[in-house]
């Protein structure tokens, strides 16, 4: 069983040159926190995925790190779960139609009012609940091309 991380790898390579960088995360960081990036979190979430240890995270790592579910690797659901908490900004547990549109405009990705409700449906949640961390993953999983 194959699961396609592209669309969350693509959100996190900022400058789409093939691989994740320390300074493609500080860019993500940098839409949803004023304070910017934590380094320190930068550090651990690059050293959790980066195996061939070349400064840079590409698309087979990152599938590794996401797809382990737990082989060994208990830092590598941590890479997504702070992902989620940084785009939960009121830290309600579940992101909202709000969180996903900011987050979606931030990683410069161009989504209607319906496209963000399409992706909580599609999450499992509802556009007045929102979606939770499982959600995300199955709407991360899904490769959107629209």
């Amino acid at each position: 069983m194959t699961s396609n991380f592209r669309p969350a790898f693509d959100v996190l390579d900022s400058d789409r040159d093939g691989k994740i960088s320390k300074d493609d995360l500080r860019a993500f960081y940098a839409g949803f926190s004023s304070s910017g990036a934590d380094e320190n979190l930068i550090g651990s979430m690059m050293s959790a995925a980066d195996s061939n240890k070349d400064g840079f995270v590409q698309y087979d790592e990152f599938e590794r790190v996401l797809g382990s579910g737990g082989g060994g690797a208990s830092s590598s659901g941590g890479v997504m779960e702070d992902v989620f908490k940084i785009m939960d900004k009121d830290g309600d547990g579940k992101l909202s139609h709000e969180d996903l549109k900011s987050y979606m405009s931030a990683a410069g990705f161009a989504a209607t009012d319906e496209d963000i409700k399409a992706m909580i449906i599609l999450g499992g949640g509802d556009d007045n609940q929102g979606v939770s961390y499982a959600g995300l993953l199955k709407i991360l999983a899904v490769d959107h091309v629209g």
